[in-house]
């Protein structure tokens, strides 16, 4: 099981919530994320009519494909139940949270799956002081090591 993470949302988000997802997509794209080209940045998850989308996921168009391929950056559905997308609708209008796709894989049965966030913004300040307890954790590991 291949996953590809998003590893800048830890760094500009507080991870508050994760669920898993499915993603409808089509044949192109889920032998381009077979092959790893996939691109999380700037995108995030929307709710609009009761439905979920991706926004802004890169995953680059398969190259032995011709005139089949797909557009890289097109929204797609993801796959919720109508409870979950409530819920989400809520913390995200009332509470100024953002949806954000931290990683996606392909699971035992063969289906592409998303791994949701539900986030809260951080400031440039915050993200400073987690740079710093990185590096502090670093330093602590080195000389424990030595």
């Amino acid at each position: 099981m291949k996953s590809i993470k998003n590893r800048k949302a830890e760094h500009e988000y507080y991870i508050v919530q994760t669920l898993e997802a499915g993603i409808v997509l089509t044949g192109t794209e889920i032998k381009s994320i077979r092959a790893g080209k996939v691109n999380f940045k700037d995108s995030y998850a929307k709710i609009e009519n009761g439905e979920c989308w991706l926004m802004n996921l890169h995953i680059s168009p398969w190259e032995k494909a011709s005139f089949f391929n797909h557009d890289p950056e097109r929204k797609r559905k993801l796959l919720l139940n109508r409870h979950e997308i409530k819920r989400l609708k809520s913390k995200t209008d009332e509470q100024g949270m953002t949806l954000v796709p931290m990683e996606m894989y392909i699971n035992e049965a063969g289906f592409c799956k998303v791994k949701l966030a539900l986030a809260k913004g951080k400031h440039s300040y915050d993200k400073r002081e987690t740079l710093q307890k990185k590096d502090l954790e670093r330093e602590k590991e080195r000389d424990s090591k030595a």
